[in-house]
């Protein structure tokens, strides 16, 4: 399991370096080159609710072993009852292609990918009852560096994946039981549209333990208020939403903003340079601040010895004035390879504090529970 672990960690060291490579001149023309498809739009057919009955359509789900989303870091165990709770995690974009504006689900490196993320992110969410990680027609991440329309058409078709995935996933669950939603990046920007379109105004809103969106700016104006759930204020709040983007200072977040603001708010407005909501995952409260001392683990790589291990009391974290989450100094850990140009650290956004969000998941489900 180790050394699958080190393997699958490789291959998605590939995605950062070719981000790095292009990104290092903080050239839109570049990552138009490098990242936009040239070709038009292909459209395909849309697939029902019933091709996710089919588990090689889920990265994680009950039965399924082994499951990514079940591995723990060296040192860290499971309790042997597990949480009364149900997860639905949406991966972040594992498919860098050109050749292609969304991902083939037969695309072998896409799906290790998205399985290292899964692993890497949705395992804080491991201790529920049931974890389910969809596999979807992902949009390539040049469908994000693009005022193309053709861009928007392969955000809308993996979201229409999604949007499938979960309506099994909701048929599956018992009634009584509670759920978290949790996505990164991609996987973000789509959860935000899912909870207006399946939680907002619905009777599923009493049942979320909470939303975590992360990787993804949620706008306080044009997204947060048709998501039915108010941001977490506290850390034992239920029934909220989440969300957090890293940086290390000095911070270079321009590009983005440039590309958030490509996108409409779920008012279908444009956000322009309205703020975004920054939950602090230290504390578990809106716009806090935290020393390192309150990081309970992050998670990095080993690449010698074949597996991840957990560092404590080494990243703080602060919600900035610009909105994001400022982790001070890049922190001297092992993580420089993965670390994006302008010290974004957009793919730790979950690792950085993977003990905390742990904690976090636990806490506001038996808070759920309790009430």
């Amino acid at each position: 399991m180790a050394r699958k672990f080190l393997y699958i960690f490789a291959v998605g060291t590939v995605l950062v370096l070719l981000l790095r490579l292009v990104l290092v001149f903080w050239s839109e023309d570049l990552s138009e080159m490098a990242f936009v498809p040239d070709g038009t739009f292909a459209a395909q057919q849309p697939l029902g609710p019933e091709a996710w009955q089919d588990p090689q359509m889920w990265l994680s789900r009950p039965g399924l072993n082994p499951d990514p989303a079940r591995w723990t870091p060296p040192g860290v165990t499971r309790a042997e009852t597990p949480l009364p709770v149900a997860v639905f995690f949406i991966h972040p974009t594992s498919f860098i292609e050109k050749s292609a504006w969304n991902a083939a689900l037969d695309d072998g490196q896409a799906r290790s990918r998205a399985a290292l993320f899964v692993k890497g992110m949705a395992s804080p969410f491991g201790a529920a009852a049931q974890v389910w990680a969809p596999r979807y027609r992902q949009a390539t991440v040049g469908a994000f560096l693009t005022d193309k329309p053709e861009g928007q058409r392969a955000v809308d078709l993996a979201y229409s994946d999604v949007l499938a995935a979960f309506d099994v996933f909701i048929g599956e669950v018992p009634d009584d039981m509670p759920i978290v939603l949790a996505g990164h990046s991609q996987g973000a920007y789509a959860l935000r549209r899912l909870m207006r379109d399946r939680v907002a105004g619905k009777p599923l809103a009493k049942r979320i333990v909470a939303s975590y969106v992360m990787g993804w700016p949620v706008s306080l104006e044009h997204d947060l208020p048709l998501m039915g759930l108010p941001a977490c204020t506290s850390p034992k709040m239920t029934g909220c939403v989440a969300s957090w983007l890293s940086f290390a200072d000095p911070a270079q977040t321009d590009m983005v903003l440039k590309a958030y603001a490509r996108r409409k708010g779920l008012d279908d407005t444009a956000v322009g340079a309205g703020a975004f909501l920054c939950t602090n995952p230290l504390t578990g409260t809106q716009g806090a601040s935290a020393a390192p001392s309150a990081n309970l683990g992050t998670l990095v790589p080993d690449f010698e010895k074949g597996e991840g291990t957990l560092e404590p009391g080494k990243v703080p974290a602060t919600c900035a004035a610009d909105h994001f989450l400022h982790i001070g100094a890049p922190p001297k850990l092992d993580l420089d390879r993965f670390v994006m140009p302008g010290n974004n650290y957009h793919l730790y956004d979950v690792t950085l504090f993977w003990a905390n969000l742990r904690a976090d998941f636990e806490r506001r489900v038996t808070a759920w529970h309790t009430r």
